[in-house]
């Protein structure tokens, strides 16, 4: 028995139906299970992500919380799969203070760990962090480009990052001393003057273990921002080749 034209449109609709929702399944494990974009919105992790910097993270670097799902949904308890993140490593936390907002920073204080800064040198377990002055970050071209200075920070570990200062007496360059708490961490911004992170304790302060939602791995794409979506001309002008598929350390 051969079908009707309507049941033949009604057949294409629900197989159409049946694709969407499959792509969309898919998409959500790989999003949730295994990798998930984003953008970097502001230049607290200047010079290591720039504004305009879209990233991949890794879900399964720490494995899993409510918070590698869509929505936080509470349907896994505590972690699962878990491994401790490294010192170091840059990582995208949802924020303490509304457990919604997604947070990159630096992973720089572990369990039990004490941090203080201390004229702008950050200390770990009372050991100065050793930093060596490189050559200057500058933002911005010509007569309005700013200079910042740069150095590179070597971890007690032997990890190396970069980081800026715009001076060694800020706000935050000289703190009381913090004791990261157990299944907790603590973690800053590379642009030390100009972030708000674990230094600041009713900003974000320690980081419950739950809140991980991975592990900063590679910049995909980054654009300057002077092309808006239909100046295509400016399109190469404005996308940064360099920055594309290079990893994050």
């Amino acid at each position: 028995m051969s079908l009707t034209t309507s049941s033949k449109k009604a057949s294409t609709v629900w197989d159409t139906i049946k694709t969407v929702l499959y792509a969309v399944g898919i998409a959500l494990a790989i999003r949730t299970a295994a990798v998930e974009p984003f953008n970097i919105p502001s230049g607290s992790m200047i010079p290591t992500l720039l504004v305009g910097d879209y990233l991949f993270v890794s879900k399964f670097s720490y494995g899993y919380s409510r918070y590698s799902l869509p929505f936080g949904l509470p349907l896994i308890p505590g972690r699962v799969l878990y491994r401790e993140p490294d010192r170091g490593d840059v990582a995208v936390f949802k924020l303490p203070r509304d457990n919604s907002t997604d947070y990159i920073k630096r992973i720089m204080g572990l369990p039990g760990d004490r941090l203080q800064m201390v004229g702008g040198v950050l200390t770990i377990n009372g050991l100065p962090v050793k930093r060596d002055r490189v050559e200057d970050f500058l933002e911005g071209t010509g007569r309005a480009a700013q200079h910042y200075a740069q150095y590179v920070e070597t971890l007690p570990s032997g990890r190396q990052h970069r980081i800026i200062e715009v001076s060694d007496d800020g706000p935050l360059d000289n703190t009381p001393v913090y004791i990261v708490p157990a299944g907790h961490y603590f973690a800053m911004g590379d642009n030390r003057d100009n972030s708000l992170d674990s230094r600041v304790l009713s900003g974000v302060g320690f980081i419950p273990a739950a809140n991980l939602v991975g592990r900063a791995e590679f910049t995909f794409f980054s654009t300057n921002g002077e092309a808006r979506i239909w100046e295509v001309w400016k399109w190469p002008f404005a996308i940064r080749l360099a920055r594309m598929f290079r990893g994050i350390v």
